[in-house]
Parts: C-alpha cells; structure tokens; sequence
C-alpha cells in the first residue's frame, strides 16, 4: 500500500510545484524584459528630444546633429547597443554604428511603423533564454503636434536572458530541494498512516497462521486507524474466545464419551460370549465401536494440538526424519511397500521436534495406507533458501483436482476410500501442530499416478 500512495502524493505534490514554478519562471522572464523595455524607452525619450530641436531652418541644427550622432555613437560604443533617428522616408538624421540601417521586415520594421503613428514601443515579443532575440525599441519624435522622425534602438538580449536563465536556475533549485522535503514529508507521512496497517496486517497473518493471541497495539497513527487496531483486538479476543470454548467442549465432549463407550464395548465382549464366534454382527459393531474410540482419541488430539504452544528448537531434520522412516519400514515391509529416505545429509529448521514427529508419522502412515505392494514411498529431505522440506511421495491412486482441495479438511475422506481405516483427523492435525510452529503442509499430483506431501519449516525462527 505504501508504495502505490507514496508515489501518488510525490506526483501530486510535484504537479503542485510545477503548476506554481511554471507561472513563476514566467512572470520572471516578463518582468526582466520590461525592465529592459523601460530602460530602452528612458533611452528613446532622451534622443527624442535631442532630435526635436533639431530643423533644416535652425542655423545651429548641425552642431545639434553631430552633438546627437556623438551622444548616440558613445551610446553604442558603452553599451552595444543600435540606436538612431529615422526620418518617415527611411532616411538616418543620425545613427550609430554607420553601417546599420532599418530591417525592410521584421519586429524593427513593426516598431517603426507603430511610432509613425504617434505610438511608443510599450509591448515588444518576449524573448526567452533559448531565443537568441532582439528588442526594438521606437519613439516618435514630434514637432508641432506632428511625427517628424522615430528614434529606434536594437537592443541584444543576451545580459537579460543570462538573468532569466540564472533566476530560473534559482527557482528550479528551490522547487527542487522544495521537492526533497515534500518527499521527506510524505514518507514520514505514509510512515504514521500506514504503521498502524502494518502492524494490523501482521497481526492478522498471524491469526491466520494459528498465532490467536496476536494483537495489535492502537497507539501509533490516526484515530480513525486507531480505533480500527481497538475494534481489530476486540474481535481477535472474541474469536478467540469462541474457540477456546469450542476447544474445551471438543476436548470435554471426546474425555466424557471414553468410559461410557469402554463400558460398552466392554457389554458387547460379554454378550459376544452367548453367541457364535463367527457372528457377522458382533464383528461389524466391535469394529464400529474401535473406530468410535479412535475418532474421539483423533478429537481429543485435535483439540490439545491447537491448544498447547510450539516448543521450537533449531533441529537437524535427517536423524529425525531417518527414526520417523525406520519406524514406519516393518509396516512397509509388511505391506510389501518400499519405504526409502533420499536427499541432502544436513538440514536444519526451526521445529517442535514431537509435533513434527506425529506430523510425519500421519503423512508417512496415509502414504502407505494407499499405495499397493510392490510399489515404492520415497522421503526426500531438502534444504532451501528459506525453508527446509520433507516430501513424502506415494504411487497411490492419488487424489482429483477437486479432492486435492479439501484433502486436510477435518472428518474428510475421499469416497473412492471409504474401505480403508482412519477417521480423517489425521492430516488436520498434523497441519494444526505444523502451523503452530510457523510451517505448513502442501498436497499435488505425483506424475504418473500419486499424491507427494510436501512439509515446510522455516530456516529462521519465526518472529525473529
């Protein structure tokens, strides 16, 4: 979750800066070029008046025009910068360097025409920093309400534009270390939503792997997700309670029904006496009343299975795996079933060493329930990177697709194997007693006909 809305507050935040630099920059870029504009047009006024006085009648108008060429050569020599005054025929009064005339086209020409008209240069093109662009600046020169002549500078743009380019460096960097600390803000912000989602989908993944009395502690992050952690740990302690009452009737109900069920079988065995030894019907309820007996020592297993807490220990899974096998070959053997152990010579795993062993125990007994004489269950201990296996693979029958989803269900027994002993606790309860200890049991085909057990331990100790 945090790293889909981290990313969606820097984006939106970043959005925000540009939208606010963008405007910025040009407000920036405008204000220096008009700047520029008003200096040049300080500049006009000034020669705008130095040419008015001058006229062809004046017996002083060429002292006044070489004084005005002078001032405008100084002018272009300290800051080069084209400037002269026109008349409306194209004509120089007077220009500085000598060699420039006015563009026939162009912003120069537009500038020119517009102070013909009575109009002062007040809006030139903007020019950016890529643009290597000039300002024309033009002013009419009037003389007895009438426009005798226009004073025109070409300006270059390169000092503006190198001051443009600097102030958005400027702002570039601000909104740039302006960025950093959104992102810092925002990762500290995600950090104090999110602790409390955490901490809660932590809490659940162990309610989820049998870890009942997980909670999670509501004092970190907002209210409303405060108050969630509240209402999370209410429910996981009503939960709890509910199995725990659920445990203890399964528990209670199993430890009640073995002396009345004793002392029934014990009524049968004495009326067994007055009758035929070959009796079809006593035979048929000694078996019922053994397998009664052991559904409810499976039960009373269950129910202390998903009560008692993990003894975890780091173990070496091949001597225990090895006793395990040794211990189930005479009923291989007698079966007519290869029973063999493969795989690496050392692996270790965090475990309860006795749940694990009943764990194997059912997975290896089911495995030689179901596979016929002559045929072979290999056990394979293998170390991974994260967790260490034991696989136990059968040539059974194996199980459908739709069986292999509810193989491990409690009392569930595929009805292809009705005929064969059990009570179908077994492998929920090796699952139970696995899952206590942070490890799992997994149930796929075994090509070309087979079921392979495969049961994973942590390398680490789970909760660190």
């Amino acid at each position: 979750m945090r790293s889909r809305l981290l990313p969606l507050l820097i984006v939106l935040m970043a959005a925000v800066l540009v939208t606010l630099g963008f405007p910025l920059a040009i407000s920036v870029a405008a204000a220096e070029q008009q700047r520029l504009v008003i200096d040049r047009i300080d500049d006009t006024a000034r020669f705008a008046a130095l040419a008015q006085a001058i006229t062809d009648t004046s017996p002083d108008s060429e002292e006044r025009r070489r004084t005005l060429q002078t001032d405008l050569e100084v002018y272009a020599s300290v800051y080069d910068i084209r400037a002269g005054v026109f008349f409306q025929d194209d004509r120089a009064l007077a220009k500085a360097p000598g060699s420039w005339a006015l563009p026939a086209e162009g912003e120069g020409r537009t500038a020119f025409d517009e102070a013909l008209l009575g109009r002062r240069s007040h809006d030139p093109p903007q020019v950016w920093p890529w643009q290597n662009g000039r300002v024309v600046v033009a002013s009419p020169v009037v003389r007895d309400g009438d426009v005798v002549a226009v004073v025109v500078i070409d300006s270059p743009t390169g000092e503006m534009r190198s001051r443009i380019l600097r102030t958005w460096l400027l702002i570039g960097l601000g909104e740039a270390l302006a960025l950093l600390v959104a992102v810092a803000a925002a990762v500290r912000l995600t950090g104090w939503v999110l602790l409390p989602v955490r901490t809660l989908d932590a809490a659940t993944r162990d309610i989820a792997g049998g870890r009942m009395r997980s909670r999670v502690a509501a004092s970190a992050g907002p209210p409303e997700l405060r108050h969630l952690a509240r209402s999370f740990n209410e429910m996981a302690d009503n939960v709890e309670d509910v199995l725990e009452q659920q445990r203890a009737f399964v528990a209670d109900a199993s430890h009640q029904l073995r002396n009345p069920l004793a002392a029934l079988l014990l009524r049968i065995e004495l009326l067994a006496l007055e009758l035929p030894e070959d009796s079809e019907e006593i035979a048929a309820v000694r078996t019922e009343g053994k397998r009664l007996a052991r559904v409810l020592d499976d039960l009373l297993d269950l129910a202390l299975a998903e009560h008692a807490e993990a003894d975890l220990q780091l173990i070496d899974l091949v001597p225990l795996t090895a006793e395990r096998v040794a211990s189930w070959r005479p009923m291989a053997d007698r079966e007519g079933v290869r029973l063999s152990l493969e795989g690496a010579p050392a692996a270790t795993a965090w475990a309860d060493p006795v749940a694990l062993s009943s764990a194997l125990d059912a997975v290896i007994d089911n495995a030689l329930k179901f596979t016929p004489a002559g045929e072979d269950v290999t056990v394979t201990v293998a170390a991974g990177t994260g967790t260490t296996t034991v696989v136990v693979a059968d040539r059974g029958p194996g199980l459908t697709e739709a069986e292999l989803e509810r193989v491990g269900d409690r009392f569930w027994r595929s009805t292809r194997h009705q005929n064969v002993s059990g009570s179908g606790l077994g492998l929920s309860i090796s699952r139970v007693l696995l899952a206590a200890g942070g490890g799992s049991i997994a149930y796929e085909h075994h090509p070309p006909h087979g079921l392979r057990v495969t049961v994973s331990l942590p390398r680490e100790r789970p909760g660190g």
